[in-house]
């Protein structure tokens, strides 16, 4: 492998731990608490923001951008907190609800645009072999406050401080991986770890199924030449069978306890 390409795979890389690192933790509270498109949703309310701004003319870079982004998350977070708590019954269908209508308004505003199906890829696929490790280091800023408030304060956050916490993550992720991406990232180690024990160990398996789909999932595209984002969210998907197999070999009492025969 060449420095040129070790220069572009590593940036990406470390992209990838990036959003790991958060989404990981708050992938395993989304599932627990049954909210499975919220990231689906926030991550297109603030995609809306950025295609908003780029009709403006704002450059992708700039902090217009950036600022239009995270104040579009912010009101879909403020949004879905008021609505868990006038309707909590109805809050994935809710969340469903918001993340079609800040797509659709997003094809609406981008209809008229001449980059506008290129624009949209981007969001949605996303450019991970384009970041540079300089953009990377004020997303590793935020994340590590994002990381310090979780593991220290979560239990006091309440639903207001989670959604905006959740927002202010995501609507960086977006902007690094895509919104296939940062889904794929949120509930596919989750999903690959609820099968084991809860507590660290839970943890640090949603981290590893993680890891080892960024990791083959570069691999395999530079191989193979195939989008980048689109082979992570497969291997990602690899990842979580073969924590699923892994799960039905390890000693019971590594196993979480269904939630059936919790009821029992």
């Amino acid at each position: 492998m060449s420095s040129v390409e070790l220069g572009i795979l590593l940036p990406a890389l470390l992209a990838g731990l990036l959003v790991l690192a958060t989404h990981v933790p708050m992938g395993q509270q989304v599932l627990n608490r049954g909210i499975v498109f919220i990231d689906l949703a926030i991550a297109q309310v603030a995609g809306l923001g950025v295609s908003a701004a780029s009709t403006f003319g704002f450059e992708a870079e700039g902090w217009r951008v950036q600022a239009s982004a995270v104040a579009a998350a912010l009101m879909g977070a403020l949004l879905l907190t008021w609505t868990e708590k006038k309707w909590p019954e109805v809050q994935e269908a809710l969340i469903g609800v918001l993340f079609a209508v800040a797509a659709s308004a997003e094809l609406l505003i981008l209809a008229n645009n001449p980059q506008g199906g290129e624009h949209l890829k981007d969001l949605l696929v996303g450019q991970i072999l384009f970041v540079t490790i300089p953009s990377l280091l004020p997303v590793a800023i935020l994340y590590a406050v994002a990381l310090v408030v979780w593991f220290g304060f979560r239990h006091k956050l309440g639903h207001v401080g989670f959604y905006v916490l959740f927002a202010l993550v995501v609507t960086q992720s977006v902007q690094l991986v895509g919104i296939y991406l940062v889904f794929a990232s949120l509930i596919v180690p989750a999903l690959a770890s609820r099968r084991f024990v809860e507590g660290p160990a839970r943890l640090w398996i949603g981290y590893g199924a993680g890891l080892f789909g960024y990791v083959s999932g570069l691999v395999v595209s530079f191989l193979t030449d195939l989008p980048t984002g689109a082979v992570i969210v497969v291997t990602l998907l690899l990842a979580l069978i073969l924590a699923v197999i892994i799960s039905l070999f390890v000693p019971e009492r590594m196993r979480a306890v269904p939630q059936k025969a919790l009821a029992h």
